[in-house]
């Protein structure tokens, strides 16, 4: 079959002194925000191009479709397709979510306390029936348990509609509102709720409040947000006593709060935005509770009275290289996380004694912890805690604070089987190219042997100061079962140790970012889990970033990537502030657009304008037509340009999901599809068909 082909167009690009020629950027349109809601938008020269791109992508994947049936029974055997969650006792119902065997959404479920019978008040596969593509953005019912708010994003833009419901009849009782966020907040007497509206350029920078009974064209613009930098939120407080509005973007917040008997709606200032700032805010017991990082680099905990809210008093003191989370609240304890060393732990603290211990949940070292409230009275000494790590499947158990009382109340079943022995986890550091100790961890089946024939699939991200989990997976066991040992690197750009590592790789750091990734791999070959030429390396979004500049740095030593919707233009795309992510991101990616030094740092590491004639490893790339975050575009170009200059005949596919947004296409057997798909190109190049 014929290599699908882009036409040239050279358009010539200058700023700061420079000059460059794009011979694609012409498939960039204008209107490209249009095409998120209607795609019949799009110009039918690219269109044409991506359908011979699917069509290139499914011939030269043709010899892998009885693996992809196999790896689709072996991933979806290994879920349990009839499963419930645990209930959750609200003030009059109990409240919890199923899924079935034959259904691809979920179901939401709901009885009055002491008695048997069941409604189902939300049915995910009614919902989604005769549509493409389907999401829902938030599922809220009402205080009084009567009514039930609900978005939904039909065609992955993630522009949702709200829409309000009774529950006892099922009938729509307001007008719709479009173009949201997606988040629904109910008031406290129920007579209204709080959403965000998405601007011109998809971002959520306006809260309004929406009276039941009125037409959206009359909700009450209750906060605007005007530095373009920032998004807006809305949120609910412990106590009930407060509506919380925080506006962030990735370095610096600030909060106004709202006391529920204010009629007017009128937002307080809590504390003055001061760059670099980040802070969050809860109430409890008569205080104000501060999670943030002024004077404490990886944040601490710090409470004020109500009455007072400029004397402050640290309540869980900074500790270097450890990140210290939020708080959980019930009567008689506090609840709270803190991570370092790409590792977590929960502590529980008594109130009155102030005494805290650390739970423990598992003789395992390497895992994922986490709790969760069992009911809306707060008036309790019963949590729920829970773990998994990357050989065990999730365990959870009911706990008694008080008494240490646990007892197991639900484990995630393998249907088709696991046996927790079979696997080998590994957590081990890597140093870096400048000294800097970088952590990965690694999963393998323990007849692999580490002789360096084993093939590796290296995962990272490095992004927005978001670490990688190490939790449960039983998707990549698919891999793992035949030879491929998963790695996961907590590399720079994560927040895995701290903010210091968040800081390590981002801005002018960035590329630390790139060589930590780089110095695991070489670590990987050094230490016999793999040799030269048998690595994959594979990360999303920001990931595809990581991916697609490691793929320009070493392609000798790799033998595939898997892009999955990367930010592979991220030049054009940071100087375009006309873009949605583009100016919230100046504090994470830098500015080339306003400052000549960040130019020529972006312009130095982007994959697009770092491509060469050259050999390059096998490639996948996958992205969605309706991707907000990152457009089509980008992807597209990049394999245009990459098919023009590279010099090898290894394999380069370009998959689009025409009816898609940024997380694929929607449903549990599209995502198991989609899964299967990625795992067989990774077999194929593996020589594993």
């Amino acid at each position: 079959m014929k290599t699908p082909y882009l036409r040239r167009q050279e358009e010539v690009k200058t700023a700061h002194g420079y000059t460059w020629s794009d011979y694609y950027s012409w498939i960039h349109q204008s209107n490209c925000l249009e095409i998120l809601r209607n795609k019949n938008k799009l110009n039918p020269e690219v269109r044409k191009y991506l359908e011979d791109e699917n069509t290139y992508t499914e011939k030269n994947m043709s010899d892998t479709k009885n693996l992809q049936k196999t790896l689709f029974k072996e991933i979806e055997g290994r879920i349990k397709l009839d499963d419930e969650s645990l209930k959750f006792k609200d003030k009059k119902y109990e409240y919890w979510s199923k899924t079935t065997k034959e259904g691809n959404y979920a179901k939401y479920l709901r009885r009055k306390i002491g008695e048997s019978k069941i409604e189902v008040y939300w049915d995910g596969d009614v919902e989604a029936k005769n549509k493409k593509f389907f999401s829902a953005g938030d599922i809220q019912v009402s205080n009084n348990d009567e009514m039930l708010a609900y978005s939904v994003d039909d065609k992955g833009s993630e522009y949702f509609t709200i829409f309000v419901r009774n529950i006892i009849d099922n009938k729509i009782i307001e007008e719709p509102i479009l173009e949201t966020a997606g988040g629904i907040t109910w008031a406290y007497d129920d007579k209204s709720f709080f959403y965000s509206k998405l601007d011109k350029l998809h971002r959520p920078r306006q809260i309004f409040q929406h009276v039941l009974g009125k037409s959206p064209k009359d909700d009450k613009l209750i906060y605007n947000e005007k530095d373009e930098r920032f998004t807006a939120s809305f949120g609910l407080t412990s106590d009930e006593n407060y509506y919380v509005i925080s506006a962030t973007e990735h370095t610096t917040s600030e909060v106004y709060y709202i006391h529920k008997d204010d009629k007017d709606l009128n937002p307080k200032l809590f504390i003055k935005r001061e760059d670099g700032i980040e802070y969050s805010i809860n109430s409890w017991a008569g205080y104000f509770w501060m999670n943030t990082n002024k004077d404490a680099e990886d944040f601490k905990v710090a409470r004020c009275s109500h009455k007072n809210i400029n004397q402050w008093k640290d309540f869980i003191p900074a500790k270097t290289g450890t990140l210290i989370g939020g708080l959980v609240f019930l009567k008689n304890w506090i609840i709270r996380s803190e991570t370092s060393n790409a590792l977590s732990k929960i502590y529980v603290r008594d109130f009155q004694s102030n005494k805290e211990e650390e739970l423990i949940f598992t003789e395992e070292k390497v895992i994922s912890p986490g709790i969760s409230l069992m009911q809306k009275n707060k008036d309790t000494d019963w949590i729920r805690i829970e773990y998994d790590s990357p050989k065990t499947p999730s365990r959870i158990f009911e706990y008694n604070i008080k008494t240490t009382e646990k007892k197991l109340v639900k484990e995630r079943i393998v249907p088709s089987g696991h046996n927790r022995d079979d696997y080998i986890v590994e957590r081990l550091e890597v140093e870096g190219h400048d000294g800097y100790l970088i952590p990965i961890t690694i999963t393998r089946h323990k007849k692999t042997k580490l002789d360096g024939t084993a093939h590796v699939l290296q995962y990272g991200y490095g992004s927005y100061g978001m670490s990688s989990q190490v939790g449960f997976s039983s998707t990549r066991l698919s891999l793992i079962d035949r030879d491929i040992i998963w790695v996961t690197c907590h590399i720079r750009g994560g927040s895995e140790k701290g903010m210091a590592h968040w800081k390590g790789g981002k801005m002018l750091n960035k590329k630390n970012t790139f060589f930590d990734f780089i110095s695991c791999s070489k670590y990987l070959i050094e230490k016999k889990y793999t040799s030269k030429n048998k690595i994959i390396i594979f990360g999303g979004s920001a990931g595809g970033l990581l991916v697609a500049n490691v793929v320009n740095q070493i392609p000798d030593l790799l033998l595939g990537a898997i892009m999955a919707v990367p930010f592979v233009d991220n030049l054009t795309t940071n100087m375009d502030h006309s873009l949605p992510l583009s100016q919230g991101e100046l504090r994470e990616f830098a500015d080339a657009k306003n400052n000549k030094k960040h130019f020529e740092y972006i312009r130095s590491y982007a994959p697009y304008d770092n491509l060469e004639k050259k050999d390059y490893p096998n490639i996948l790339i996958t992205t969605s037509l309706s991707d907000s975050r990152v457009l089509y575009d980008e992807p597209t170009k990049y394999c245009a340009k990459l098919r023009y200059l590279k010099t090898d005949y290894n394999l380069l596919l370009l998959k689009c999901e025409m009816d898609a947004g940024h997380s694929g296409k929607s449903g549990r057997t599209s995502a198991i599809e989609e899964i299967a798909f990625d795992y067989a190109f990774a077999l194929k190049i593996s020589g594993k068909l």
